[in-house]
């Protein structure tokens, strides 16, 4: 009876819970939820004070007494309490419209690739001490590739480079699972680092992640540009410690990137190598496949595709990807069963039946 009521009035989702972003996906309405993965606590009294985009506005302009934190770090939890928060906060979001004391949704949420059991386990716990009743945990390459519609069911090699905030993964999946793959932490928090550092030590200028950010969107490319692009960069003067702007142009930023975007292109390199022969064929007559953020750096597909001489095609909306894959999940309870993973909270996971 109790599960009748849970089902009639809780909205099961689909949670993408990223370092840099969370999204939360709701059948028959989308994507309900995309707030960057930024909370705003107060320490003195340990109450949070705001989550997403208000409190990633707050970074690097609060007193001592407000901290602005970010609960994952490389696509774990790294601040348990805080990330379950946030997570609740995000469900009551979704079920304020409705009875929010029998709000126990089922989620389907997705971890990284190089994620182990006691950070699996962490993320089970904190969905369901946020509220959910049921937590299915899916590889986050396997999501992004289901929301982008790759055949994964098939015998056949798909190989997807999914660039988010905290790593890069790069797999090779058949028959639901993945094959071959390789990770590493260069994503797009790194490359914001990245102009951080380049910024201090060419221009002798600090400036700011967020800063750094609207840099790499603005300006930031993997190739060099038809077009010259120019942007101000803005910050405090190392020597004088006076508030200084410049102007840089695409190159300084491909400069700075440079490195980072070798790492990610050797990555793809390595998994291949490690790629059954059978399946090297496929990719290389149907190419990979970019999604996340980071796809999106002007230039990239080119360099990866010259680097390796197989064709790369970017993802329709990249960023949403991962969640629109746990969309699908929710409504193809025989999918979802292939690919979820084993539950760290019971020994055996029984089968359902479908809702």
């Amino acid at each position: 009876m109790f599960n009748w009521v849970f089902r009639r009035f809780s909205k099961d989702m689909g949670v993408d819970l990223g370092t840099a972003n969370t999204l939360l996906y709701v059948p028959e309405k989308g994507i309900t939820v995309d707030e960057p993965t930024v909370v705003a606590v107060n320490v003195r009294t340990e109450q949070i004070l705001s989550v997403g985009k208000e409190a990633k506005h707050m970074l690097g302009k609060t007193p001592p007494h407000i901290e602005v934190t970010r609960p994952l770090t490389n696509g774990i939890i790294s601040d348990y309490e805080v990330a379950e928060k946030m997570v609740k906060y995000f469900i009551d979001k979704i079920h304020e419209d409705g009875f929010s004391f029998v709000t126990r949704p089922r989620v389907v949420i997705c971890v990284p690739l190089e994620v182990t059991e006691v950070e699996t386990k962490a993320v089970e716990d904190a969905i369901i001490a946020a509220g959910a009743r049921e937590v299915f945990v899916v590889q986050e390459p396997v999501a992004a590739a289901i929301g982008a519609r790759m055949p994964i069911q098939e015998p056949i090699g798909n190989m997807i480079v999914d660039l988010g905030g905290g790593n890069t993964e790069v797999a090779v999946i058949s028959l639901n699972g993945v094959v071959a793959w390789k990770s590493t932490t260069i994503a797009g928090d790194e490359m914001n680092r990245n102009i951080i550092q380049y910024a201090r030590e060419v221009f002798n200028l600090l400036i700011g992640e967020s800063h750094a950010e609207l840099i790499k969107l603005k300006v930031g490319s993997a190739s060099e540009m038809s077009e010259k692009i120019e942007f101000p960069m803005r910050g405090r003067d190392v020597i004088s410690g006076l508030p200084r702007e410049i102007m840089i142009t695409d190159t300084h930023i491909r400069e700075a990137l440079s490195r980072s975007i070798r790492t990610i292109v050797d990555l793809i390199k390595m998994t291949l190598e490690i790629t059954p022969p059978e399946l090297t064929v496929d990719i290389h007559e149907r190419g990979m496949l970019l999604t996340g953020g980071g796809s999106l750096l002007r230039g990239l597909d080119t360099v990866i595709a010259k680097a390796t001489e197989i064709p790369v095609r970017i993802a329709d909306d990249p960023l949403t990807a991962v969640v629109r894959g746990t969309g699908v999940l929710l409504e193809d309870e025989e999918l979802l069963e292939e690919v979820v993973l084993p539950s760290t909270r019971n020994t055996k996971r029984k089968k359902r039946k479908k809702i």
